[in-house]
């Protein structure tokens, strides 16, 4: 091998991904007179050179790396750097001899445009700037060059039994399809903007987050929007592919992409290459190594994890698993051979036409795994190993469609549930079976057809290569597929490999136990005045709201005949109260506020001052005091940001550097109104109090801290860079938890019951 490759230099597309990576080193360790030239994009503002330092610096590149004296000398010995893309691609340099194209959309579900722009746009551009390589200014070729195409041995598509390694007949035009394809982008996004769906989509991003603002919904509505152009394509993808006997759109674009390579290619040496569903490492660089997640892994883990009920597999079908080094030993043994000239070569690097490995056995193997070496569970203990009995596709989609149903029912539950502890930990239990739900239905839909496949990839070339390998080769190079049996693979390379950084993160999350990400640790010297940090007062700083705060100010006055005509009033009032917060709680808030209407605002204030004030105090919370009071030794400006009148903040002025509250309007003689001076501080409105306070002072927001407990807040912990989320309602939870803000919970002061009214002296 490396006598017939020396002195040839192979441009080499995909390097950064996980077989070109194992291309590279393979290369660099066992071709030492062959010259790789990567085409590597710039990724922003990195160059592409810079890429491939970086890409030099991994642990697979060690040994080669010291030998060199680091990672750039090792670049300058040995490697060329050809910045470009695909499918701008740049010229490539004159003196190629091989063109090894690995690099191409490996997700089964990519939109359609850009499955299309990657497998057949892309490979006609490369192959295209390697003709003009060797074309000279007469137009004659200089050399004959060889192309290798890295394909997926899954282009045979929907068909059954054996899969000849050759082309596969069919007669889609590939130019045609791909026009249509990339059309697909500009008539969904179209569809996206009329009324009707816009309509739609904003509706849905208002229940969600109209208390928020406007502002909030509408990039909501903007996210669901692109969210939704995105699956759309997808969903053209896979159906435009499936109505053409293929899976998916990945297989698709690659059986085109197949077609672009003889037709491109007519004139020159071509092979191609077609593995099957490639994992972890056999033997090279060392047993298990992979990079990332591939197509088994996901589905691996969850089973561990117990998540994985069951699959939609027969158990008879071929799962054709192959190791990533068998597969890049074939493609550095095909760059090795001259194929005739207008006669491409296929080959199937897969395993199961002498190897085969059923579904049944591949889940006795990894379950024999996880009950010997189990995931370390929380407080229950190890995860409960799902037992499948594969039921078949229909029973498992009866299964999947009936759990999604009911934790739909259970999410409208628990929308409409009163605020606790306890319905919080309900969420969160009932947001990671969602999770998981949406996992299933993901992967399902993926790989449902693959679990039934009846392929049998028949590798004759593949192996009458590797028995043609020189037998000093045999050790570096080898790649047949049956030299290795399953238990052995699955039990003791691969699954140990791909649980281990599981393991370990598990390991460290377990170690910093819950330690908040957002909540900051305030000890030390003080930081200064460029930082403050707000509060909302109701649910965060005090157990109380702007219904109980009015009664608690209105009831003792009252006798008791009063009183009771006053709490039926309000309990009457309270079910079209509740619609209005939901539906916008500065209107909530005004109508609360008209009863105050005919109060003496100086009696209020002094009935505060005198009466309530020791029994607010004892509703605050002592962590909220305690965390106000390390903001203020670390010198930080403490802001109280509430819907709540002022006259019921007086009280905690001294906790605060700035107050900012509703003031009700008042008459000549001093009498409310039952109107507020000016709207309400909530939603979006706090954000900008927040962002105006701090240009005028100059406050380094994103050094600030916000906390509050309500969906409604989300604006203003949005504002600063270390929002705390306080016993918070499960909306603003589930914002929390997607966004990675810490989550607290700051008891109350528990020393009077809530029913109990002050008393006037």
């Amino acid at each position: 091998m490396r006598d017939l490759l020396a002195g040839k230099v192979v441009v080499l597309t995909g390097v950064t991904g996980f077989i070109g990576e194992q291309i590279l080193w393979k290369m660099l360790t066992e071709l030492p007179d062959t010259t790789p030239a990567l085409l590597v994009r710039r990724k922003g503002s990195t160059p592409a050179r810079d890429r491939v330092v970086a890409l030099l610096k991994k642990k697979i590149f060690s040994e080669l790396r010291e030998a060199a004296g680091g990672a750039e000398a090792l670049l300058d010995a040995r490697i060329r750097v050809i910045e470009g893309d695909l499918p701008n691609v740049p010229d490539l340099p004159a003196d190629l001899d091989v063109v090894l194209h690995c690099a191409g959309d490996v997700s089964f579900d990519p939109p359609i445009d850009q499955a299309f722009r990657t497998n057949t746009i892309g490979t006609r551009a490369l192959m295209e700037k390697m003709l003009a390589a060797v074309t000279g200014p007469d137009g004659e070729r200089t050399r004959i060059p060889h192309y290798v195409h890295i394909s997926t041995a899954y282009t045979a598509g929907r068909r059954r039994g054996a899969i000849r390694e050759a082309a596969h007949e069919h007669d889609v035009d590939p130019q045609a399809e791909t026009e249509r394809g990339l059309a697909m982008l500009e008539l969904i996004e179209a569809q996206s903007r009329t009324a009707e769906q816009l309509t739609r989509l904003r509706k849905e991003a208002e229940r969600e987050h109209r208390q928020a603002g406007y502002l909030t919904t509408a990039a909501d509505t903007e996210r669901r929007r692109r969210e939704w152009v995105q699956r759309k394509l997808v969903e053209a993808g896979t159906e435009r592919a499936r109505s053409l006997g293929w899976t998916d759109v990945y297989t698709f674009t690659k059986a085109l992409g197949e077609k672009v390579v003889a037709e491109v290619g007519k004139d020159i040496r071509v092979s191609i290459v077609r593995p099957a569903i490639v994992e972890s490492s056999w033997k090279h660089p060392y047993p298990g190594w992979i990079e990332g997640f591939k197509m088994a892994e996901p589905l691996i883990l969850a089973y561990g994890k117990g998540q994985l009920p069951e699959f939609p597999a027969s158990p008879d079908s071929v799962v054709d698993i192959v190791p990533c080094d068998f597969v890049v030993n074939a493609i550095v043994a095909v760059c090795a051979t001259e194929p005739e000239v207008g006669q491409p070569v296929y080959y199937h690097s897969s395993s199961g036409a002498r190897n085969p490995l059923n579904f049944r056995d591949l889940y006795s193997h990894v379950r024999e795994y996880f009950l010997q070496h189990p995931f370390e569970g929380g407080p229950r203990g190890a995860a409960r190993l799902p037992e499948w009995d594969f039921p078949g596709a229909a029973s498992v989609e009866r299964l999947l469609f009936t759990s999604e149903r009911a934790a739909s029912v259970a999410h409208r539950a628990i929308s409409l549930a009163p605020r606790s502890k306890r319905i919080r930990t309900l969420a969160q239990g009932l947001d990671r079976t969602t999770k998981e739900l949406t996992f299933l239905r993901r992967y399902l839909s993926l790989y449902n057809e693959y679990g039934q496949s009846e392929l049998h990839f028949v590798d004759d070339n593949t192996l009458a290569l590797h028995r043609s390998l020189h037998p000093d080769d045999v050790e570096a190079f080898a790649f047949d597929s049956a030299a290795y049996d399953w238990r052995t693979y699955l039990q003791d390379v691969h699954c140990p490999s791909i649980t281990e950084p599981v393991r370990r993160m598990d390991s460290v999350r377990r170690r910093r136990g819950q330690r908040p990400r957002t909540y900051k640790e305030l000890g030390g010297e003080p930081d200064g005045a460029r930082v403050l940090a707000a509060f909302d007062l109701d649910g965060t700083v005090m157990a109380s709201n702007v219904v109980e705060t009015y009664l608690w100010a209105r009831l003792p006055e009252l006798g008791p005949l009063a009183r009771a005509r006053e709490v039926g009033d309000v309990a009457r009032r309270l079910p079209m109260w509740l619609r209005a917060e939901r539906r916008d709680r500065g209107t909530f808030l005004r109508s609360v506020y008209r009863r105050y209407a005919g109060a003496d605002l100086a009696q209020l204030e002094q009935f505060v001052d005198t009466t309530m004030a020791s029994w607010i105090l004892e509703r605050v919370s002592p962590d909220a005091v305690r965390r106000l009071r390390e903001h203020r030794a670390a010198g930080h400006t403490t802001v109280l940001i509430t819907g709540a009148i002022r006259p019921l903040t007086r009280p905690l002025e001294p906790l605060f550097d700035v107050v900012v509250a509703s003031d009700l309007a008042t008459d000549d003689s001093g009498r409310c109104t039952g109107f507020l001076t000016g709207p309400p501080m909530v939603g979006e409105s706090r954000a900008a109090w927040l962002r105006h306070y701090a240009a005028l002072n100059d406050i380094d927001l994103s050094r600030s801290h916000a906390y509050a407990d309500s969906h409604v807040d989300l604006p203003m912990l949005s504002v600063v860079g270390n929002p705390v989320v306080v016993s918070p309602d499960v909306a603003l939870m589930r914002a929390a938890n997607a966004q990675q803000w810490s989550i607290v919970e700051w008891r109350a002061s528990a020393q009077l019951p809530r029913w109990s009214l002050p008393r006037r002296r």
